[in-house]
């Protein structure tokens, strides 16, 4: 069976062609900051986003009719277990009306339905950004009512979790691992015995990353949130244009690395900033997991960078050896969650309604 997998991010999308488990063509869209700036929110580069999809599949030879189905990585929807969705009109209507903010893998089901519909193809999505294992501690967020909520890059962390547990000799259930994946966005989650007991989210916690504040001090928020901004002014401003954005005008861990080796004396503290950060995340899961860790995994596109690795091996190696797996494998892991349904699994229902 081909399978045609689609996969934004925040700077790019992938998109992979996969003759069952076999992947048999790749590429990855960057799209610029200067290409992204003019779209006012995400969804706003649906129609861009999918053209580069069309034109992409139609230069390397590949029409709709072949392809059995269309699989994407999910955005910000509603909490789910871990596991493989129909795309239906119910997660369409959350990714246009988003119970949880923009985020640019929101991107991924609208243009895999859009191209699966015109195929006459069944869509899925597998492991979305909500999946929620969370035990009940660490719900509780020091207000009542406000509960810490679970958003991370559940596919990759899940996926690259099993290659570190397999590497350790080890079955994914039997091991307490942490994982920080770096990208455009940054979760550090504890994986505990098969499970994402706790995390810092991608959205509202811990270290910054290249776009987002992460933690921020409360009475500054506050602060700005009375400045005279509107309510979608402040959101775009701290989960799309905070973080290294707010120091160095870039989303690109590149430019900030080669800017510090160049001699850029803020780019160097931003880069320090950002690894001890992630770093001090880091050491409280380890707490959370009674320093029982088997291993601290870094994986994500930032993992590529040996130096930033380093820079944060540095506080936290003495806790569990430190294993890097750049990149990710979220493309092989939508491709076994697709063929997974279209071999007889039931695919999960998505909730309709809160």
């Amino acid at each position: 069976m081909l399978l045609l997998i689609i996969n934004p991010g925040a700077t790019s999308t992938k998109i992979a062609v996969y003759e069952d488990e076999t992947e048999v063509f790749l590429e990855t869209i960057h799209h610029t900051q200067q290409e992204l700036g003019g779209f006012s929110h995400i969804i706003d580069q649906l129609g861009f986003r999918t053209g580069l999809v069309m034109q992409t599949l139609k230069s390397h030879g590949y029409t709709r009719d072949r392809f059995a189905a269309v699989c994407s990585r999910g955005g910000l929807l509603r909490h789910v277990p871990s596991g493989t969705y129909r795309i239906d009109d119910a997660v369409i209507s959350d990714i246009y009306h988003p119970p949880y903010g923009e985020h640019a893998s929101s991107l991924g089901p609208v243009i895999a339905k859009t191209l699966a519909d015109l195929a006459g193809i069944p869509a899925f999505l597998v492991d979305p950004v909500s999946v929620d294992e969370m035990i009940p501690l660490a719900r509780v967020s020091g207000f009542c009512g406000m509960e810490r909520e679970s958003f991370f890059h559940a596919l990759n962390q899940k996926a690259v979790a099993r290659k570190a547990a397999a590497s350790l000799g080890k079955p994914y259930e039997a091991v307490n691992l942490i994982v920080v994946h770096m990208g455009g966005g940054v979760s550090v989650a504890a994986h505990e015995k098969g499970r994402v007991t706790d995390l810092f989210n991608v959205k509202d916690d811990g270290s910054f990353s290249m776009d987002r504040g992460g933690a921020l001090p409360v009475n500054a928020v506050v602060n700005l949130c009375f400045s005279g901004k509107s309510k979608q002014e402040i959101k775009k401003l701290l989960g799309m244009e905070s973080g290294v954005f707010s120091y160095l005008g870039t989303r690109d861990f590149r430019d900030v690395e080669q800017r510090m080796l160049d001699g850029d004396a803020t780019a160097k503290l931003i880069f320090e900033a950002m690894a001890y950060q992630h770093a001090k995340d880091i050491g409280a899961l380890a707490a959370v997991l009674k320093f029982d860790v088997d291993a601290i995994v870094f994986t994500g596109g930032i993992a590529h960078s040996e130096r930033f690795c380093d820079e944060i091996s540095k506080y936290v190696k003495k806790i569990a050896p430190v294993l890097r797996f750049p990149g990710e494998e979220e493309m092989r892991s939508l491709a076994e969650g697709a063929l997974r349904v279209l071999r007889g699994e039931p695919a999960k229902e998505y909730p309709g309604s809160f």
